[in-house]
């Protein structure tokens, strides 16, 4: 009998719900619905709700992403907050 993991989606749609933590551990926020615009397995941004009601987001680019740590369900960037684009 063997033990299947569950699949999960492909690209970072799986992140959706993340507290998300800059390059000093502070936390930026938690992570949206990823953004994709070229290919669909390979999100390009992962959008980070960072106001009280999640209205105001922050666009941290897929590249800018350190660790992810599925245990504590937190995404590493390997940036500081300054250097992540506001976006509404």
């Amino acid at each position: 009998m063997s033990l299947e993991q569950p699949q999960r989606p492909t690209g970072l749609d799986w992140t959706s719900g993340f507290l998300v933590a800059d390059a000093q551990g502070r936390v930026v926020g938690r992570v949206a619905r990823p953004v994709r615009r070229g290919s669909p397995q390979t999100p390009e941004a992962l959008p980070v709700r960072f106001s009280l009601f999640g209205w105001r987001r922050r666009l941290v680019p897929a590249d800018a992403i350190e660790t992810i740590d599925e245990g504590t369900r937190v995404v590493g960037l390997r940036i500081d907050r300054a250097a992540i684009r506001a976006f509404l």
